[in-house]
């Protein structure tokens, strides 16, 4: 894949200083054959979508790849397998790569995609942190099976839900602050009683940052509120996937 190839309309190039070894991208919902409500680059195969239609849709971003990806069957959890190794849609939340044109992939439709590179270029890796996976330490779980320093890493936070949409109730707060108490500083009440607005950009960079991580870039999208770019499960519910890729090349 030619790095300087152009990308369908908004699809995204992550803007961070990545070594020259180190490619990625992340899509949009454009750029598809996916009717309605999954229009039109829907990638995920589990949400009633025609298989047809995804087959096709992943032949499309396979274009810009050069291998096919790791799709993971993702289940909010914290595991992490090698790209090497893994057979496709293995249960696991977070995927990394040592070798040169594996390609890891996380998709999402709200939760946020993290990926992960050191400055040397020999190492990636793409973890998928909806609030969940991202309390119970799927960040640092992807970090430490890449087995290098954590202040030699950079991460990208691609497209999740704003701080502005996210509504949570008093539960989730709790199981953030029960791991580390600065957490609070992510959450704000809601208008709505007893609910809570939360940035996952924050609780993403306080994690990062816990783990040795400070090179961290990203992390100024909102799925919900920009309709026309994004799926978002939050606002449509029945409603298609992104997927952020990253991969080495020589």
């Amino acid at each position: 894949m030619s790095v300087n190839k152009p990308l369908p309309p908004m699809w995204i190039r992550p803007d961070w200083p990545a070594p020259a070894t180190v490619q990625a991208i992340s899509t949009s919902r454009h750029g598809g054959v996916s009717c309605a409500p999954w229009a039109s680059l829907n990638l995920g195969n589990h949400v009633d979508d025609s298989p047809e239609a995804v087959a096709h849709n992943r032949a499309i971003v396979r274009q810009y790849l050069p291998a096919d990806p790791i799709w993971l069957s993702q289940v909010h959890g914290v595991q992490v397998v090698d790209a090497a190794t893994a057979r496709q849609n293995a249960e696991a939340d977070a995927i990394t790569a040592h070798t040169v044109n594996a390609v890891c992939a996380v998709m999402t439709a709200d939760c946020l995609p993290v990926l992960l590179c050191n400055q040397a270029g020999t190492v990636v890796g793409a973890a998928h942190a909806g609030w969940r996976g991202l309390c119970g330490g799927v960040i640092e779980a992807a970090i430490k099976q890449m087995n290098i320093p954590p202040d030699t890493l950079m991460a990208w936070l691609g497209p999740a839900i704003g701080p502005r949409a996210f509504e949570v109730g008093a539960e989730v707060r709790a199981a953030f602050m029960a791991h580390d108490n600065t957490s609070a500083s992510a959450f704000k009440p809601s208008a709505n009683t007893g609910k809570w607005l939360v940035d996952i950009y924050l609780l993403a960079k306080q994690r990062l940052q816990a783990s040795g991580v400070h090179a961290i870039y990203g992390g100024d999208y909102c799925t919900v509120t920009d309709s026309d770019r994004f799926f978002s499960y939050r606002r449509d519910q029945c409603t298609g996937r992104m997927a952020s890729l990253i991969w080495l090349t020589e």
